[in-house]
């Protein structure tokens, strides 16, 4: 019997170093199809396998080729033209060398015959038992698939399409990617064929083995087009899946209509059931640990970013994992979920604001926390995003996703940041730069303090001023909104902050109680300090004498909680800082080492924060 191979990805967070030792002596060929073989038992780490490749080459004098594959499985021999051909198997590459050279372009195969244990440090090939029973998983992403399968691992090349056959113990399904062909009886095995037609990379390839029972949901798209969702899942949670599965049906629909039609339309989209607490986005069936309605849409939106279109490096893993997890979070928006929309973006900007630093461009690609990172690539990225909309508007921000999904130089391809980027400037007629070098290659984020005053005509002043987390960005440049109650009125205004220190005067019909930034968190912040100014009049302070030589006395009308004072220079240059905390009705600042000039002093207090001119002498 021909042996069997499989490969799955899933996005989980292992901290470990990543083995980077693909083969950079496989750039130099195309891959066109795989026939794969794997003769498996669920319940023994081992694999059995046969890789048929057909390839062309993408240049002249072609007479060696390289694949990807762990130096743990054993390669047995190699066929090339019905002959055995020479090879090198080491440092997880196996070199062949032909009898012959190829030209460039020319259709070619090669037959890999291995078989082994694969590495279970890697996780790429997992054994596990849901209710007694065993079950097998393959787990490829992002550099796990040459753990059981002799492939090509770089994110620059599908392949065009696959047969994948599994041989299992009676008993058994097989998941995998595609349309199910045939389930094949033979003595004690059953062989489980799946075709699959659309490009794929070698991470999105997977398959599951235990004692799965399946139903299929079907899904209506505008009338008429009907796909099938098709579910594996355990005997012991039929009951549970079949009451969840069909809450998929207008998230699906959600999904087409906002993007486009679903990539695989010809073919299906399933669920399998494995023992991972989260999800893998193999293409066209989904590895699910559970079935909650968060895990389905994040994994069901992952067949058009990331499957569809895969990040072209792990560097921009963000246009997987971001996107996704946006558009997990829009279903909420929609009412499609069980939690609120608001709620969903402030529990994302609280993981976010947790720690002060962190880009979503993935600097550091060895280590899969980083490529993973929760906090970074699956939640900063998608609240930018929600950012990058509310700076664009609606229109603009989807319809620049749908031209991103339909740009034919990326379907079922690759791309990178600076194409999503291309297509958001095209519909906005904008540069971007700027912003994504603050949102996207930045780390941190802003941090605000709001000063206002409002005067008996109801004429306000306020001042924004800005703080960086992160000093690799100088400055947000930020749309703001803010709300203002009082007077069982209130209104919503957006102001253009582009300096930390900008002011503002505008006239409102009521007095102001109470104000909210950012009520609908289009921007990642976090403890917004609000301060109402008080002027000396307003509050009564003095501060004498003016001039002085040697200190000056701030006394205020009541006791007061005063927190800290800054004495800047006139053009706002901070000279002198003090933390106070104390309460007081009268303290003294002493001068006598300050320079003749003017100063304006800065006393942050309970009551708000009071600024006060004085005059130094000699």
């Amino acid at each position: 019997m021909k042996k069997l191979y499989i490969y799955l990805i899933i996005s989980i967070l292992i901290i470990s170093k990543i083995n980077y030792s693909y083969s950079q002596n496989s750039y130099n060929y195309d891959i066109k199809y795989h026939r794969l073989e794997f003769n498996v038992d669920p319940a023994i780490r081992y694999i059995d396998g046969v890789v048929c490749t057909y390839f062309e080459p993408l240049n002249d004098n072609f007479s060696e080729i390289a694949f990807d594959l762990s130096n743990e499985l054993t390669t047995d021999s190699v066929i090339y033209h019905a002959q055995n051909m020479l090879f090198t198997h080491q440092n997880d590459t196996l070199l062949i060398m032909l009898n012959n050279t190829i030209p460039k372009n020319q259709l070619d195969s090669v037959i890999v015959y291995y078989q082994g244990v694969p590495d279970a440090s890697q996780r790429s090939f997992a054994l596990s038992e849901h209710d007694g029973v065993p079950i097998m998983w393959t787990l490829s992403e992002p550099l796990g698939a040459k753990d059981w399968w002799a492939c090509k691992e770089q994110l620059n090349d599908k392949i065009d399409s696959i047969d994948m056959y599994v041989v299992v113990p009676q008993g058994n399904k097989a998941a995998g990617n595609g349309l199910l062909i045939s389930e094949t009886n033979i003595e004690d095995k059953t062989i489980v064929h799946w075709k699959h037609l659309y490009p794929a990379i070698a991470y999105l390839i997977g398959f599951s083995v235990t004692n799965y029972v399946e139903y299929s949901d079907f899904i209506t798209i505008n009338d008429t087009l009907e796909i099938e969702v098709l579910n594996y899942v355990y005997p012991e949670d039929l009951a549970y899946a079949q009451e969840n599965t069909p809450n998929m049906t207008d998230v699906f629909q959600f999904f087409c209509d906002s993007l486009i039609i679903y990539p695989f339309y010809k073919e299906k989209y399933g669920h399998a059931q494995f023992n991972v607490n989260g999800g893998m986005e193999h293409q066209t069936m989904s590895f699910m640990g559970n079935f909650g309605h968060s895990l389905m849409a994040h994994e069901l939106a992952h067949q058009w970013f990331g499957d569809y279109i895969t990040c072209g490096s792990w560097q921009d893993i963000w246009l997987n994992e971001s996107f996704t997890t946006y558009f997990e979070g829009l279903t909420a928006e929609l009412m499609l979920a069980e939690y609120d929309w608001k709620d969903w973006k402030s529990s994302k900007i609280a993981d976010i604001t947790d720690e002060p630093d962190g880009s979503v461009f993935c600097q550091d690609t060895t280590v899969r926390s980083n490529i993973f990172s929760k906090r970074l690539t699956y939640y900063k990225g998608a609240m930018v995003l929600n950012t990058l909309r509310w700076k664009l508007g609606d229109y603009v921000f989807f319809n620049s996703i749908r031209d991103y999904l339909n740009d034919e130089n990326l379907t079922y391809s690759f791309a990178k940041t600076d194409d999503i980027k291309y297509h958001f400037e095209q519909n906005c007629n904008c540069d971007l730069t700027n912003f994504f070098n603050d949102w996207f290659y930045g780390e941190g984020y802003p941090l605000y303090t709001v000063l206002y005053s409002q005067n008996t005509d109801n004429e306000v002043e306020m001042i924004i001023n800005q703080d960086q987390t992160h000093n690799s960005v100088d400055f947000f440049e930020m749309q703001i909104q803010i709300k203002f109650y009082g007077e069982n009125k209130d209104t919503t205004l957006i102001f253009d902050n582009t300096f930390s220190g900008e002011k503002y005067n505008f006239q409102l019909d009521f007095k102001i109680e109470n104000l909210y930034f950012d009520p609908n968190l289009n921007i990642i912040t976090s403890g917004v300090n609000i301060k109402q100014m008080y002027s000396q009049d307003d509050f009564q302070v003095a501060l004498f004498p003016n001039p002085a030589t040697d200190f000056v006395t701030v006394n205020f009308p009541i006791n007061t909680k005063i927190y800290s004072y800054t004495i800047c220079s006139p053009t706002g240059q901070s000279i002198i800082t003090k933390k106070l905390d104390i309460y007081s009705n009268k303290f003294n600042i002493y001068i006598e080492a300050l320079p003749i000039g003017i100063y304006i002093l800065h006393i942050e207090t309970s009551n708000g924060n009071i600024i006060k001119k004085f005059e130094k002498l000699q």
